[in-house]
């Protein structure tokens, strides 16, 4: 091959590279494979910790992720809402994301102590939301909404379950479940700050 040919390869070759380079920052999902949504937001109706009903509605055209806690855990839920903290203090402000934390003991952790619990965080509860309910309709969303919880769980009397997930469900704009995250573990709580920055962008 002469230096000429070959330097007319290399320049159409860094060319197109360039070209293309440029699609996938100026077009939104641009030469990604579009993957099938791992599940969706079915309809929902709970209490926030001002003691006001959160449904569905409050969450359309959002990107969001979704945890289960309880306001009395000593071991796991410490560090998770820690490395939750780290997400919320990341977007903070931005009004096209939220931070749903359900309670998965809305036996004890009442709307008094939910808001207790949300003073004591700091955090703007616009924003990140604490949730109680029915105990069936949380757990019914952890399983078959967010897919965060085993739903052959449910083969047991709801009174007798108990649930203690530390996994995220992050949900997109159109209400799908994109990805599941461990927060108790550094690197996921990393890459799920990075996913959430793209769907905002998208």
């Amino acid at each position: 091959m002469s230096r000429k040919r070959l330097f007319y390869t290399v320049f159409f070759v860094v060319l197109f590279a360039t070209f293309y380079f440029i699609l996938t920052r100026l077009i939104p999902g641009f030469g990604k494979k579009k993957v099938p949504p791992i599940s969706y937001v079915h309809p929902f109706r709970f209490i926030n910790q001002d003691g006001k009903a959160f449904t569905e509605k409050e969450v359309e055209g959002k990107v969001f992720v979704a945890e289960y806690f309880f306001t009395t855990c000593e071991v796991v839920c410490p560090k998770m809402n820690r490395n939750m903290r780290k997400v919320y203090d990341e977007f903070k402000g931005d009004k096209n994301f939220l931070i749903l934390s359900h309670t998965s003991m809305p036996e004890t952790d009442s709307v008094g102590r939910l808001k207790a619990f949300a003073d004591s965080m700091g955090v703007n509860t616009a924003q990140w939301i604490f949730l109680t309910g029915r105990k069936d309709s949380l757990y019914g969303m952890a399983r078959n909404s967010y897919t965060i919880d085993d739903p052959k769980n449910n083969l047991q009397s709801i009174e007798d379950q108990f649930m203690h997930t530390q996994f995220w469900a992050l949900v997109d704009k159109h209400g799908d479940v994109r990805e599941i995250y461990d927060g108790m573990k550094d690197v996921q709580v990393k890459a799920c700050i990075k996913e959430i920055a793209r769907l905002l962008r998208n």
